[in-house]
């Protein structure tokens, strides 16, 4: 549901007569990837240790766990508005592009950033409903936040021509829809009142700011923020070389980087199953069911991974035509395109394997791994791309980042497969 929200966005902007819109939102994205995906482990912190207190048959600490990361979470959102104007000064000085484009993206900006706060407590909706193996609910709240995404945004960019703004304002709005239906959906189950009325309120409280527990959180997503600072950092400046390169090559690759983004999020459907399950495993001792839940896991995530690639290779005409119609752009695509098989291949390994280890709370695998991609596997071709103005360079630099992302995440599985090393994986101690 979310890719194919994202990708309907894409296609409204990409059939108006000026391209610059959809260059600008893709700009404008990197800026919200950082904002709201570095504080991605609201979302992902939530689901591994909701998991594991399922695990343990654990009822106060599921509550505990939802109520004390969504205060985080709305803390931060309130920040996020606050420091609105510098977060803007400031991305969009580093941000290149030609004064067209970044006034479209900063349009965009303008709109969605309202919506930080309903974002980051939907992560962690998310991921405490996730955590509870409660994936129909995840459906609901999806199809209501990207459904009614679309439907605003259609009304806002089609029909009343509000172009880039129109696109941040729809999702924004959306944003605080699904925020609502994951509250009634919370009232329904455990009555907020009742919390409200508890006659051990107080320490139901003291309980949710407790200083080790909220230490143990801290510590955990601090190394879940590292990993995503360091994944966003490379999209970020793969989109920021993209667009060096001209307005036609940043669009052609916005585009082929909605095919990277649809696939992955397929893939996170898997990742995610996987993340419920490796923490309720681990909750219950059974370290035994880690090895099946890797190989069934693995076979089907690569399989779709390369299903995707292979389809928008051997049909891309068609297939991106959906999402553009200027023949400059998909007169481009077909010399890139191919570079989705090793992206989609080696990156589905590595999403899965990032759901694996979230789920058992292993935050310093996740960081050591995507910190030596980024530098190991990414940074020394970018940096060619860069100095040959080379696009497949480019690319071949993010086929690289998979390709270490993955093998350094493979490398740590077995010893989690030991039950004496369980606690070394979660803790931050080298390894």
């Amino acid at each position: 549901m979310v890719p194919l929200a994202g990708l309907v966005d894409v296609a409204f902007l990409g059939h108006l007569p000026e391209i610059r819109y959809l260059a600008g939102v893709a700009l404008a994205t990197v800026l919200f990837n950082y904002i709201y995906w570095t504080f991605g482990f609201l979302r992902m912190g939530t689901t591994g240790m909701t998991a594991q207190a399922i695990g343990r048959e654990d009822r106060e600490g599921v509550i505990l766990i939802g109520l004390r990361n969504g205060l985080i979470a709305l803390s931060l959102g309130l920040l996020i508005l606050v420091l609105q104007q510098p977060l803007r000064m400031l991305g969009f000085t580093l941000l290149s592009a030609t004064p067209e484009v970044k006034a479209s993206g900063q349009a965009y900006y303008d709109a969605l950033i309202w919506g930080a706060p309903a974002t980051l407590l939907n992560f962690v909706l998310i991921g405490w409903f996730l955590g509870r193996s409660q994936s129909g609910k995840v459906f609901l709240l999806s199809a209501v936040g990207n459904l009614s995404n679309v439907v605003l945004n259609y009304l806002f960019i089609v029909r009343w021509g509000w172009q880039s703004t129109g696109a941040g304002l729809g999702t924004a709005i959306a944003q605080y829809l699904m925020l609502l239906v994951g509250l009634i959906l919370i009232n329904r189950e455990i009555p907020l009142v009742k919390i409200h009325q508890h006659p051990a309120k107080a320490s139901f409280v003291r309980q949710i700011l407790n200083p080790s527990d909220l230490r143990a959180a801290f510590a955990l997503n601090g190394e879940i923020l590292v990993r995503t600072f360091a994944l966003v950092s490379t999209f970020a400046v793969f989109t920021n070389l993209s667009s060096t390169l001209g307005t036609e090559i940043l669009s052609t690759n916005a585009v082929l980087l909605q095919v990277v983004t649809l696939t992955a999020y397929f893939i996170d459907g898997l990742a995610f199953a996987t993340e419920t399950l490796a923490g309720v495993f681990l909750g219950r001792g059974a370290i035994a069911q880690l090895t099946q839940l890797i190989w069934v896991s693995g076979t089907a995530s690569l399989s779709v991974g390369i299903l995707f690639a292979i389809a928008f290779i051997l049909i891309p005409t068609p297939l991106f035509g959906l999402l553009t119609n200027h023949s400059a752009i998909l007169g481009r695509i077909g010399s890139y395109v191919g570079w989705l098989l090793p992206v989609l291949g080696f990156g589905a390994i590595a999403y899965m394997l990032d759901g694996y280890f979230l789920g058992l709370t292993a935050g310093r695998i996740l960081r050591i791994s995507v910190l030596a991609a980024a530098s190991l596997g990414f940074a020394p071709m970018a940096i060619a791309a860069w100095y040959f103005r080379n696009t497949h360079l480019l690319w071949l630099s993010l086929a690289l980042f998979m390709v270490v992302r993955a093998l350094s995440l493979a490398i740590f599985v077995p010893r989690t497969l030991k039950t004496n090393s369980i606690d070394r994986c979660q803790r931050s101690d080298p390894p």
